[in-house]
């Protein structure tokens, strides 16, 4: 196995990726207590409520965050190529993180280009993991 440090980028991307994820629930978490919403309870599926979009976008994230790391990680151990391996990290970090604010603000359209570029990011990262093994 190559040496480690050559993935630094990578590690650096998902530890934003972290912070993305943690920064969804912190918002999610505080938009409930304003909201007085009771836990456990489920926001009403309403695009004008901001309770809804800040726990949808944190859903999302928590939905596409286990591939970015399995990616990551296999990645790694596979000798994957280093440099497209944090480039396609950082595509998905990027796209996530606008897309959180897109979410948050309610710009649909943008949103949806987002997710898009995120899931190009993953994409490629899965390519570059599989291609470690050949």
């Amino acid at each position: 196995m190559q040496d480690i440090a050559i993935y630094h980028q990578t590690g650096v991307a998902a530890a934003a990726a972290a912070f993305i994820l943690f920064l969804s629930l912190l918002v999610a978490d505080v938009a409930g207590v304003i909201a007085k919403k009771t836990p456990g309870d489920i926001a009403k599926a309403d695009h004008s409520s901001f309770l809804f979009r800040s726990n949808r976008a944190l859903g999302n994230m928590n939905e596409s965050i286990a591939i970015f790391i399995i990616f990551a990680l296999i990645g790694i151990l596979s000798g994957a190529d280093a440099k497209w391996l944090a480039y396609f990290a950082w595509v998905y970090v990027g796209a996530r993180f606008a897309y959180l604010f897109c979410y948050w603000l309610n710009i649909k359209l943008v949103r949806s280009l987002c997710f898009g570029i995120s899931l190009i990011g993953l994409g490629g990262m899965g390519y570059v993991m599989v291609r470690g093994f050949l």
